[in-house]
């Protein structure tokens, strides 16, 4: 049996713990009138000076039994409750969460009469090799895609490397070959920029600009891209976790632009079988989060040719609105990334292994 002296407390810590958690509950309220005010006035909700006042009051006035130490890490989690909730509070408000824009949205990549729409029920493939690097081997890719039923080419005219010495890309005149062999073969062109100086004239010539998975924190960029007027193909970066790349698609929405195109390009992890862990839960999250039409970068994911049928497949299952993949003409002698590239005869076997899927 309880000691009566005992339950006597015990009932006392119970009427207690009711006053705490009211007090906690009026606290809340009074955070959340806050945040809602800072929000407003497009303040951050973290203010550390503000905290660090806070806690030095609380100190002060500390009688224990609690150690100060106590007090202030006890206080912290309340803190850390507090603006989590103030964040939460604005999640429903960003313009790339599904609770803002409950509907779908579509987007078109378009050049005159050629047209291909991301999100509106088809599957769209994305192809074509890693750099630009001569007008033969545009011409040579071009008409292949072109006859394989590709509609979307890819080409990298500014080439982001870890070597200061490797193949750092044509520049605009590659942005050139690249348009050139897309209206030839009646293609739209997707390349990458680099550098908000090259956003201008890159969208003279891409019919859709990339965001690689090392600019994806580039947030001058992000802003940049955002007023180019041109769709957005946004990767993912490498080590960034899920909210970090729906915040980087939040800087090209709040310039206006809402045709965005999320890649999930897989995520740096431990494993060496493969150049990147892909991560398909990212996709099923992104589809639940956002309104964005979402696909999957099997090459850069896997790094290698001989599993981008099966990632590929398991991509659309998962709910992904495309793939991206790499082909070169003869990826021996590509100037970047080699080894990860399809050459001709191994594209159409993988257009042959996945079948009439696309759109």
């Amino acid at each position: 049996m309880t000691d009566p002296q005992i339950q006597a407390l015990r009932d006392q810590v119970d009427a207690v713990n009711v006053e705490i958690l009211q007090a906690l509950n009026k606290r809340a309220g009074l955070v959340e009138q806050i945040g809602a005010r800072q929000t407003e006035l497009a303040q951050s909700h973290f203010d550390p000076k503000r905290e660090s006042e806070m806690l030095e009051k609380l100190t002060n006035a500390n009688q224990g039994p609690f150690s100060s130490a106590t007090v202030r890490a006890l206080f912290k989690e309340i803190f850390k409750a507090s603006l989590d909730l103030e964040e939460k509070q604005d999640k429903p408000k960003l313009k790339y969460s599904r609770k803002a824009h409950p509907q779908d949205t579509s987007v078109t990549v378009s050049r005159g009469d050629l047209s291909v729409t991301f999100g509106g029920g088809a599957k769209v493939l994305i192809a074509g090799p890693c750099s630009i690097e001569s007008e033969a081997q545009m011409a040579q890719s071009g008409a292949f895609l072109a006859a394989s039923g590709v509609k979307l080419m890819r080409g990298g005219a500014y080439k982001p490397r870890t070597s200061p010495y490797g193949f750092q890309g044509l520049g605009v005149p590659g942005l050139e070959l690249g348009a050139k062999t897309a209206r030839d073969h009646q293609l739209l062109f997707v390349a990458e920029v680099m550098d908000t100086r090259d956003v201008d004239v890159a969208a003279q010539y891409a019919d859709m600009l990339q965001i690689g998975t090392r600019n994806a924190q580039n947030f001058a960029l992000l802003k940049a891209v955002g007023k180019a007027g041109k769709p957005v193909l946004l990767k993912r970066g490498m080590s960034s976790t899920m909210e970090e790349w729906l915040l980087t698609a939040e800087y090209v929405l709040s310039e206006g632009n809402d045709q965005i195109v999320l890649c999930e390009r897989g995520i740096r992890t431990f494993e060496k079988w493969t150049r990147n862990t892909l991560d398909l839960s990212a996709v099923a999250v992104a589809k639940l989060e956002t309104h964005l039409p979402v696909i999957v970068d099997v090459t850069h994911a896997a790094g290698r040719t001989d599993i981008l049928t099966p990632l590929a497949k398991a991509a659309l299952a998962v709910g992904a609105d495309g793939v991206h993949i790499e082909v070169h003409p003869d990826p021996a002698t590509a100037l970047s990334d080699n080894q990860q590239q399809l050459d001709f005869a191994g594209f159409k076997r993988f257009l042959e292994d996945m079948g009439p899927v696309w759109g």
